[in-house]
């Protein structure tokens, strides 16, 4: 029997883990990626649009309920399982309707109950929709501003956080990176390997309270500067992230940089030309979420709407001659304390049309695009500047710490990554250099051998 109620929120809270009634997906799409056997029973469900049967429900809930914080916090089901009141009440199918469905005999009428959640003193239907949702909303906000609370007076630490410097707790549910990255393109495998775990982080960001977040990520397949193609990568990871927020009843506004100049300056970054059709062309689904629950829009104050909850940039970029800063620092005064997450974000200063740098007002740009913090970034390290070999990666994923990983050589043509440190901070090119070369830290050093270069790109 498939399910009939709901999805289930799951919801961690100070006294222990509430399972309530209406799911947002993330107990499906975290088994999902992790790809336990009941993640993959539930996708092959999932995948062709069928409900996922009860005891798969059942499954995952269970696996939750043995982690090891409902142990020491306890749990609260609420509202869930209904299906146990269907195993004790024998039904006919129907849902009932006291004055404008009655039940057919006397027999099935003895045998309805009412939810105690369904009555006239529990639910108010003359309301507005909007009245409803902002009510539900300011409580739902209070609650995670009491979070944030928590997390900022270090009373509570973000779940997973390590203050030590060996790798954190969650690297062993960790699948490590996948091989053969310079093989371009890369598989659907690959691709949706990545747009999973920048999910992931930006989630547990976002989830955190952290409002102005950026994703940098430069795997091969994700970077325009060599083949513009590319782009149409970045905007599938781009409909990931959307669409999961989508799914958590959040609205997302994506947005793309416009024309910036005017006259003949007019114009924007080459990789950027044609994204918004991209966008407006792609597939979002079959429930309608693009014009609903997700809007296209451009990079400005004027695009921030009361209704929207989360804004995603799409690689923000300073054109030549041309600054997106000042566009991008209204639209985030605009937001609020509403979550703007930038992707692939490129906001150093570039020279003017004349070639004279735009030194006006440049330490308050580059001091607010600093202001962005890291909730994923990956970069894959090479020998010399040069593209091939790849000698290892540098990966984050919020709220856990910067990791080193260097590439080695299996037999048979294979590889594999095997970490070699880890920092709170984004290390630079000589933490680089003594991580590749075992050396101790806290050295001083003038960036040098093999990885010196690096010093440019950090």
């Amino acid at each position: 029997m498939a399910c009939i109620f709901s999805p289930v929120f799951l919801v961690s809270l100070d006294s222990a883990v509430w399972i309530g009634a209406h799911i947002n997906g993330d107990l499906l799409r975290a088994e999902v990626s992790a790809g336990t056997d009941i993640g993959e029973k539930a996708k092959e469900f999932m995948n062709a649009g069928r409900l996922v049967p009860d005891e798969i429900v059942a499954a995952m809930v269970t696996a939750r309920l043995s982690r090891e914080d409902v142990k020491q916090k306890g749990w609260l089901l609420d509202g869930y399982p209904r299906n146990v009141l269907e195993e004790d009440y024998p039904v006919t199918g129907k849902i009932y309707h006291i004055k404008n469905f009655a039940p057919e005999t006397e027999e099935i009428k003895a045998r309805l109950i009412t939810r105690p959640d369904d009555t006239e003193e529990k639910i108010d239907g003359s309301r507005p929709k909007e009245v409803v949702f902002e009510e539900i909303y300011s409580l739902l906000s209070e609650v995670q501003k009491d979070k944030v609370k928590l997390i900022k007076s270090g009373n509570v630490k973000p779940e997973g956080e390590s203050s030590s410097n060996q790798a954190p707790v969650y690297q062993d549910k960790w699948r490590g990176i996948p091989t053969r990255l310079n093989n371009i393109p890369h598989s659907r495998e690959i691709r949706n390997y990545f747009y999973d775990d920048v999910l992931q982080g930006t989630q547990r960001a976002v989830n955190d309270g952290r409002i102005r977040l950026k994703v940098e990520i430069a795997i091969p397949e994700l970077n325009p500067e060599m083949d513009v193609y590319r782009i149409g990568t970045l905007m599938e990871l781009v409909r990931v992230l959307a669409l999961s927020f989508a799914d958590d009843g959040k609205r997302v506004k994506v947005c793309v940089q416009g024309s910036m100049g005017q006259g003949a300056l007019a114009g924007m970054p080459l990789q950027l030309s044609g994204t918004r059709k991209i966008l407006e062309f792609m597939d979002w689904g079959d429930y309608g979420a693009l014009g609903t629950f997700i809007k296209i829009g451009s990079i400005g104050a004027r695009e921030v709407e009361e209704q929207d909850d989360i804004f995603i940039l799409v690689a923000p970029q300073n054109a030549v001659g041309n600054c997106i800063i000042d566009d991008l620092k209204a639209m985030t005064d605009s937001a609020g304390n509403r979550p703007v997450i930038l992707v692939n974000p490129r906001l150093k200063d570039l020279p003017g049309s004349s070639g004279i740098m735009q030194t006006m007002g440049r330490e308050k740009r580059l001091e607010y695009a600093a202001s962005f913090e890291n909730c994923y970034s990956f970069r894959l390290l090479y020998y010399a500047g040069t593209q091939y070999p790849i000698m290892g990666a540098l990966r984050m994923s919020y709220p856990y710490r910067y990791e080193i990983y260097k590439r080695v050589d299996q037999p048979s043509g294979g590889e594999k990554y095997e970490i070699l440190s880890t920092f709170s901070e984004k290390p630079s090119s000589d933490d680089i250099n003594d991580a590749f070369l075992g050396k101790p830290r806290n050295q001083a050093k003038k960036a040098s051998g093999f990885w010196g270069f690096l010093s440019g790109v950090f």
